[in-house]
């Protein structure tokens, strides 16, 4: 038997024990928010961009290449 979707949701809310969260969800029909998801993954994109701009510059400055290359050349001195 076909039943409309509201009729088939009362009838599963009606047989759900006492529990308001799983009455509620199957009581009312959801709806979507695409456009949440589209902007929380730009602001991540951006976010993620503005971290490696800051980062590619704290590693090319001139006291951590410094460190770095001093860091090489020991290393590379002790091995031989």
């Amino acid at each position: 038997m076909l039943m409309c979707p509201t009729v088939r949701r009362r009838r599963i809310a009606d047989a759900l024990p006492y529990c308001g969260r799983l009455r509620r969800a199957a009581r009312w029909p959801r709806t979507t928010d695409a456009g949440m998801s589209t902007a929380e993954y730009a602001v991540a994109t951006l976010a993620a961009c503005a971290f490696a701009a800051v980062l590619y510059q704290v590693l090319t400055s001139s006291s951590v290449t410094a460190a770095l290359q001093g860091l090489i050349e020991r290393a590379f001195s002790s091995a031989v």
